[in-house]
């Protein structure tokens, strides 16, 4: 059980919400960022107040310590996703992520192989692939979606060929909410010899996710998503593939050696990857996140959002006034659109209520002809959402269509 009110005192922006349109701030928008609690800000302060210097830079006390710091946020994130410390790369996020290994991947690549994706993609894990097929001659597939958004291991047997060399999936979408059946999707993909990578930007953070237990090659996640900095991100890769990829970012700190004839000798993994100074005040915050979520419990994060979202579904559909496009997803995201109004018109309405809903195409741009509409509302939750928050939610959709109340 999760006790959101004593949570939210953990976090500045809930404790003393700042005002919008003189209504205290009710966050919903946690698909898009989250609000950072006061350990995040006290670690990624204290980098600044007392700890400034660079790391793997330097050998005087100071440096030593952001090494010592770096490694243990590694220790961080291989506990959460349950990898070891060496295939963790840090990056600025999860689209960083995804072109970084695009870009590396491209050489693997001729004409005619294949990149399946799906319609349901953000914008991060669709134009990488768009941009390594028209370089390499790469051919871009789509799996089917089910009406629900969700990828059956049928429609993926029936898209993957021996030309197939990349699968790109994202676990949760961040429009529905689906949740794929990854572990099934991973084990189809490498029948064919192909490499799958999961965009667990919208997943890591409300669930527990086991790397190992799934079988995935490659995994992204940004930091700013679950209650770290912005600027941070991961690259899991399995070892033996991080290894074998090229460089994708080369500069100080990546390499072993380099000649006059342009050799480089690259450092062993993940520091190959690394080039230049990291987001160190980043990686403090990201660790403090990690360790303030896995107290909480993703097992407890995931019952808590999947109890809010069906409270929120049962009251919006009791008003009778809305479409909503995901009702059976159990991830936190509700994804509606208030009949005869425009999403952001809808979206500029509830922001007069001192409420942050996403409103639009959400960087999901394939999406609109599959569920039928150009935009949508997008309200999406988190640990410390309370039913408070869905109640003052709801209050203002039963009163949609007096949106152009919101420009007077």
């Amino acid at each position: 059980m999760i006790d959101e009110k004593l949570i939210r005192k953990e976090f500045p922006m809930l404790s003393n919400p700042p005002l919008m349109q003189g209504h205290p701030l009710v966050w919903l928008d946690n698909a898009s960022t989250t609000l950072k609690p006061q350990c995040v800000l006290d670690a990624v302060s204290s980098y600044y107040i007392s700890r400034t210097s660079n790391s793997h830079r330097g050998d005087y006390d100071l440096c030593y310590s952001m090494d010592v710091e770096t490694e243990l946020t590694r220790k961080a994130v291989s506990k959460l996703i349950n990898c070891s410390p060496n295939e963790v790369v840090f990056t600025s996020g999860t689209t960083d992520s995804l072109n970084r290994l695009a870009q590396s991947l491209q050489y693997s690549l001729k004409k005619g192989d294949e990149i399946i994706i799906s319609l349901s993609e953000h914008a991060s894990n669709v134009l990488p692939w768009f941009q390594i097929a028209k370089h390499t001659g790469a051919v871009i597939k789509y799996v089917e979606l089910q009406k629900d958004g969700l990828i059956t291991l049928e429609n993926l047997r029936k898209t993957l060929s021996k030309r197939t060399k990349i699968v790109s999936l994202a676990q949760v979408g961040n429009v529905l909410g689906q949740i794929q059946p990854i572990k099934e999707l991973v084990a189809e993909t490498h029948k064919f010899g192909a490499i799958f990578i999961v965009d667990g930007a919208q997943s890591v953070p409300h669930m527990p996710v086991d790397v190992k237990d799934l079988d995935c090659d490659f995994l992204c996640f940004s930091g700013h998503k679950i209650c770290g900095p912005t600027g941070i991100g991961v690259l899991y890769g399995k070892y033996k593939l991080l290894e074998d990829l090229e460089l994708n970012s080369v500069g100080g700190g990546m390499n072993d050696k380099f000649y006059l004839d342009g050799t480089i000798k690259p450092s062993k993994a993940p520091a190959k990857f690394e080039a230049g100074t990291q987001n160190l005040e980043g990686i403090l915050g990201l660790r403090a996140a990690i360790e303030f979520i896995m107290k909480i419990g993703l097992e407890n994060i995931a019952e808590h959002e999947h109890k809010l979202k069906k409270y929120a579904v049962e009251r919006i559909k009791e008003l009778g006034n809305s479409v909503i496009y995901n009702a059976d997803v159990k991830s936190g995201i509700v994804t509606f659109n208030i009949n005869d109004v425009f999403a952001q018109d809808a979206a500029t309405y509830l922001n007069s209520k001192g409420i942050a809903c996403r409103s639009g195409q959400h960087c999901a741009k394939l999406l609109n002809d599959f569920i039928g509409t150009p935009a949508t509302i997008r309200a999406s939750f988190y640990f410390y959402t309370t039913k408070e928050d869905i109640d003052k939610l709801v209050d203002a959709v039963s009163h949609g269509k007096e949106f152009l109340d919101a420009y007077f």
